[in-house]
């Protein structure tokens, strides 16, 4: 059967008449010669008509949408029509059971064979918000493999969990098929955040010969080795020869510092073709591309911006405050209990003020719409033509049934302080520690704030202080039960200066005695060299920063994760964020001792799909993935009240679930980007 092939030298300008009738097969080569590349592989977008029974493969230089190509070359649409009619054009060919175009993308992947050969296969996909059932997806492959070369294999990728849901009653004889996971898991190069960077490269093969060479890297290195640890010091850039996730601590960092970061998993084979250990290169991570290349000579470089462009803070209250319920605090007061205790204490009064607005992120104008609303209503489950004052009621009432905010008090900036002041030997340290950054040596500066944190570990609370930290809890911490104490700085979550990572969190605590020596514990945090060291790169001045403390009951989870609401590895998609979780507490996602699961969820069409298995070998269920489609939506709303005046500025959200299927979100902050 003859195909209908559009060619890539065809321009906007030639009449839509204008194609290639192409009597064979699609076979490798002639796919070469119209693929453009994405994430490093190449691709085509693929249209098949089922009235005219043909398929068009598009120049995507042309027409990056399917939509475009259907409505301009297919359906005589002019341009300013499809723009007001965008929304149900999709829908008839995304949504709509009896659709004539089956849209979908064959993208170029290579396996290794017996004796190592590389065989190449293609894989077809639609896209994400596509809700085609399992008969029209198994149509659209016969219908593609059909026209491509037999010896090449063709799979098909499920876009979504619906899709997945679809396929699993169908035979994968008859429809051969892929998982995003099976093809995460075995790419060669993924970005993790976009950015370019000017730099000599370090490549460590194990944790030993980082450490070793750890103390003399400089900002203008590029730090590549399999897994960056979290105390990483401000560099260049980062490269991973390891899969990671994008939510890692270190990825995280990345975003605040905005530099780039990627996983390369054939470094070592680059190093030894182009002699790049050592060498300085230019180091660019984009959406669909990662390059690494060789300078000729070294650069000149002048400071980095940061360091011309100090951070600032606004200046700690440290009036006598009493210990509060996070429910009684606001985001204006990071100033005396620090952005963590202000951001959950503001996550209170969101959840129970019903007039809050959830609803901004969806009614930003996105070209050529001039809102989302009408998507929010389906997501909510509401009448389509809901809006204003009913909308943003539907909205909060869905994010109260789906996340709950953590209880628990925070300890003020006061109460440090005090402590601080009270002991000479601790007061005397402080000096020490100021005048070794003034002089600027790095191992003085180290040292002393070595001998710092362990002054402050074990000097003697006064007791009308303990006092105070023990009496914040109404049963008393001996009749609390597992408590979890964390850091809440105002030195942190900052534009410009993220501190993921850097400060501690106690998280087995018991009793009296425990609590103490936690709550001394996380204040001497403030006080470590990475974290000082940090600071002071960013121009924060030691005497302007102090920590808060959090203390909690301890929640069992099981499962934990972050959340951020945007899609990390490709900033400009609006409708995706990204979801990580493991069994158990966040921790294990956040600090990268485990891989997690990996999802991304659609919270404009609605629809969720895996991204990677980690760790864990297996897809949670069906259930539990839909429950996380609701936290992703939460998520989003959310965002409309946390970004500012920037609705599309992204959060960072550490959660958690019990056994009863409850989230609690310990922690809700911008994500840098």
């Amino acid at each position: 059967m003859n195909g209908v092939v559009t060619t890539p030298a065809m321009t906007a300008a030639r009449p839509a008449a204008d194609r290639t009738t192409v009597g064979e097969q699609l076979s490798l080569p002639l796919f070469r010669a119209l693929a453009g590349t994405l994430a490093g592989h190449p691709y085509l977008k693929v249209v098949v008509d089922r009235t005219e029974n043909t398929w068009h493969l598009l120049d995507t230089a042309v027409h990056p949408f399917h939509v475009d190509y259907l409505a301009t070359r297919i359906l005589g649409m002019r341009p300013a029509e499809l723009d007001a009619r965008l929304d149900a054009v999709n829908a008839s060919v995304y949504t709509d059971p009896e659709r004539r175009f089956l849209l979908g993308v064959l993208s170029l992947h290579t396996d290794h064979g017996t004796g190592g050969a590389e065989r190449p296969f293609l894989v077809l996909e639609t896209t994400e918000a596509d809700t085609m059932s399992g008969p029209l997806l198994e149509e659209f492959y016969a219908s593609v493999r059909h026209r491509l070369d037999a010896r090449l294999p063709l799979l098909l990728k499920p876009a979504n969990h619906g899709q997945e849901h679809e396929l699993a009653v169908i035979s994968d004889v008859r429809v051969p098929r892929i998982h995003s996971h099976q093809l995460f898991g075995s790419r060669t190069r993924t970005p993790l955040n976009p950015g370019e960077a000017v730099g000599r490269l370090r490549h460590f093969r194990t944790a030993g010969e980082y450490a070793a060479a750890a103390a003399a890297l400089g900002w203008s290195d590029i730090v590549a080795m399999p897994r960056l640890p979290d105390d990483v010091p401000r560099v260049a850039g980062f490269i991973n020869t390891t899969p990671t996730t994008p939510l890692s601590h270190t990825n995280v960092l990345a975003s605040g510092w905005g530099i780039p970061n990627a996983i390369v998993r054939d470094l070592d084979h680059l190093i030894a073709a182009d002699g790049l250990d050592g060498a300085w290169v230019r180091y660019e991570v984009r959406d669909d591309d990662i390059t690494l290349v060789r300078l000729a000579q070294p650069p000149t470089l002048t400071a980095p911006a940061w360091q011309r462009q100090p951070v600032r803070v606004r200046p700690p209250r440290l009036t006598d405050l009493p210990a509060l319920p996070l429910h009684r605090l606001r985001r204006t007061d990071q100033d005396c209990y620090g952005t963590k205790a202000a951001n959950l204490g503001e996550l209170h009064h969101v959840l129970g003020d019903h007039l809050v607005d959830l609803t901004a992120f969806h009614g930003r104008p996105r070209p050529p719409r001039t809102d989302l609303y009408a998507h929010l209503t389906a997501r909510l489950g509401v009448a389509p033509t809901t809006r204003g004052a009913e909308l943003r009621a539907a909205a909060s009432a869905f994010t109260r049934a789906t996340v709950e905010a953590p209880d628990g008090v925070a300890l003020p900036f006061a109460l440090q302080h005090r402590f601080l002041a009270s002991s000479p030997t601790v007061r005397a340290g402080i000096d020490e520690l100021r005048a070794a950054l003034e002089g600027d040596a790095a191992d003085a500066v180290d040292r002393r704030c070595r001998t710092l944190q362990d002054l402050v570990r074990h000097a003697p609370i006064p007791d009308g202080l303990a006092r105070r930290i023990t009496g914040a809890l109404p049963a008393g911490p001996d009749g609390a039960g597992r408590l979890v104490v964390r850091s809440s700085s105002n030195a942190e979550d900052l534009p410009g200066f993220s501190a993921a990572g850097v400060y501690d969190s106690v998280t087995d605590v018991r009793g009296t005695a425990q609590l103490l020596d936690a709550v001394r514990r996380v204040w001497a945090s403030l006080f470590s060299p990475r974290s000082v060291r940090l600071r002071h790169q960013a121009g924060i001045p030691l005497d302007d920063a102090y920590m808060g403390v959090i203390i909690q009951r301890y929640q069992a989870a099981d499962l934990g994760g972050v959340l951020v609401t945007c899609n990390p590895t490709r900033r400009a998609d609006f409708r995706n964020v990204c979801l990580n979780c493991a069994p158990g507490s966040p921790e294990t996602v956040v600090a990268g001792t485990a891989l997690p699961l990996q999802y991304l969820y659609n919270t404009v069409e609605g629809g969720g799909r895996t991204v990677a298995l980690g760790s864990c070998g297996s897809d949670l269920p069906a259930g539990t993935r839909q429950r996380l489609g609701r936290l992703a939506l939460a998520g989003r709303l959310l965002q409309s009240h946390f970004s500012d005046q920037d609705v599309d500025r992204p959060l960072d959200i550490e959660w958690l679930m019990t056994d009863q299927g409850a989230f609690h979100l310990v922690q809700i902050r911008p994500y840098a980007r």
